[in-house]
C-alpha cells in the first residue's frame, strides 16, 4: 500500500518526546520527511534517530521556540533541508498549573511566548511555502481552551487563544488553499501524565492502577489517551482522506469535553 504522504515535508514542535514525539513517528511512517524541533537536544537527536532506524527520514533542530526569531529559524531550515513545507504541527507549549493569585506575570507571559507565539510565528514563516504546496497546519491545543479550570488558568487562556487563532487562519487558509485545524488532547500517558498520576496515588496512598481509575472516574472520560491516539488523528487530518475538515476544533479527549 502506498503510503498516504510519500514527497511531503513536515515540521513538528515539542518532537523530542510524548505527543510530539508519536506524530512525528507516524507522519516518518506514513512517507513523510519529518523536522523534528525542540530544546532537549539530546532527546531530539535520539527521536530522530529511531525514526530512521525504522526507516524513515528526519532531522532534528534544537532551539527554543520562545526566542522570536526562533520560528522563521525552524522554517528556514525545513526548506533548506528538504525543499518544501508541507505539513506544520505545532505541538510545543507547557504552561505552569496553579491559584490565579500565586501566578506571576512572567508565568503567564512564558505560558503564551511558547506555545502561542511559537506556534503564530512558525505558522506565519511557513505560510509562504505552505500556501505553494497546498499544505496543512495542525495546532496541538487542550482540552482547557473550552472546559476552562480555576488551577489552569493559563494554559486554558492560551489554549483558547489558539483555538481562536485556528478559527482565523482557516479562514484565510480558504483564500490561499492552506487546510488549518486543531486538536484538542484530554489526558495523554506522557511524562507530565505520570507525574500527576505519580501525585495522586503518594497523596491517596493507593498504587498506581488504582489512581489512574480514580483520575478516570473524576474526570468522567473513557479512560487514559496514548500518544499514538493523537498521532493516528494528525496523520488523517493532513491525508487527503481528510482535507474536507477546515478549521476544525477536535476534540480527542474521552469525553472530557463537556460542552457543545
Amino acid at each position: 500500500m502506498e503510503k498516504r504522504l510519500k514527497g511531503k515535508a513536515a515540521i513538528v514542535t515539542g518532537a523530542n518526546r510524548g505527543i510530539g514525539k508519536a506524530i512525528a513517528q507516524r507522519l516518518a511512517g506514513e512517507g513523510a520527511q519529518v523536522v523534528l524541533c525542540a530544546r532537549d537536544e539530546s532527546l531530539l537527536k535520539d527521536a530522530a534517530r529511531e525514526i530512521e532506524t525504522a526507516g524513515g527520514l528526519a532531522a532534528s533542530f534544537a532551539l527554543d521556540l520562545r526566542a522570536a526569531e526562533a520560528p522563521a529559524r525552524v522554517a528556514d531550515f525545513a526548506k533548506a533541508t528538504y525543499g518544501q513545507i508541507d505539513i506544520v504541527v505545532n505541538n510545543a507549549g507547557a504552561t505552569r498549573r496553579g491559584a490565579f493569585l500565586e501566578l506571576s506575570d512572567a508565568d503567564w507571559a512564558d505560558g503564551f511566548a511558547l506555545k502561542f507565539f511559537g506556534a503564530m510565528r512558525l505558522t506565519r514563516a511557513a505560510w509562504p511555502h505552505l500556501k505553494a504546496s497546498s499544505g496543512s497546519v495542525v495546532n496541538i491545543s487542550g482540552v482547557g481552551g473550552r472546559m476552562p479550570d480555576a488551577y489552569f488558568a493559563i494554559g486554558g487562556s492560551v489554549n483558547a487563544a489558539l483555538l481562536s487563532f485556528t478559527k482565523a487562519l482557516a479562514d484565510l487558509g480558504i483564500q490561499d488553499g492552506v487546510q488549518v485545524n486543531a486538536i484538542n488532547p484530554g489526558n495523554v500517558r506522557t511524562a507530565r501524565y505520570l507525574q500527576r498520576l505519580e501525585q495522586v496515588a503518594r497523596e491517596g496512598g493507593i498504587g498506581t492502577v488504582a489512581a489512574e481509575q480514580k483520575i478516570v472516574a473524576g474526570a468522567k472520560v473513557t479512560r487514559i489517551g496514548e500518544p499514538d491516539d493523537i498521532s493516528s488523528l494528525v496523520a488523517f487530518v493532513v491525508s487527503p482522506e481528510g482535507r474536507f475538515l477546515q478549521g476544525s476544533l477536535i476534540d480527542m479527549d474521552g469525553g472530557a469535553t463537556k460542552v457543545i
